[in-house]
């Protein structure tokens, strides 16, 4: 098979492509990164600027932001346990609920049956007294 023009710039499969470098950028708005992997994760960006020429203006400016991720994370991690931790103890209390509410119900159902029998029954007997005389 001989190739054609157009098929020029069409590597085969023997032919080793390069890719472009990726440039290193920590993923630092990234939800999944553990506490550690962020301040690990600030400590590697610091060490690639040179912090020692920074003024106590931008010192205090990084600090501000580091802070702002780690709440931000934080405040993400806490919602989503407040929310399970919610989500659990109402599941107990409703169970509770729907179990007072069910013995409550089959209660008054059971005190309502028998008196319906039992007026049912006298009704009977009495109409069978009066056949009798």
């Amino acid at each position: 098979m001989n190739p054609t023009s157009s098929d020029a710039g069409i590597p085969i499969l023997t032919e080793i492509i390069s890719t472009p470098a990726q440039p290193d950028i920590p993923l630092l708005d990234s939800p999944l990164l553990s506490h550690q992997e962020l301040e690990q994760q600030d400590i590697d960006l610091l060490d690639r600027q040179e912090i020692t020429t920074w003024n106590e203006e931008e010192l205090q400016r990084l600090e501000r932001e580091i802070t702002e991720r780690v709440l931000i994370q934080l405040l993400a991690n806490v919602d989503a346990v407040l929310e399970n931790r919610v989500r659990d103890s109402l599941a107990d209390v409703l169970q509770l609920a729907v179990s007072v509410l069910a013995t409550d119900i089959r209660s008054g159902l059971q005190h309502s049956l028998q008196d319906l029998v039992t007026r049912a029954v006298a009704q009977e007997i009495s109409k069978l007294k009066n056949r009798k005389n």
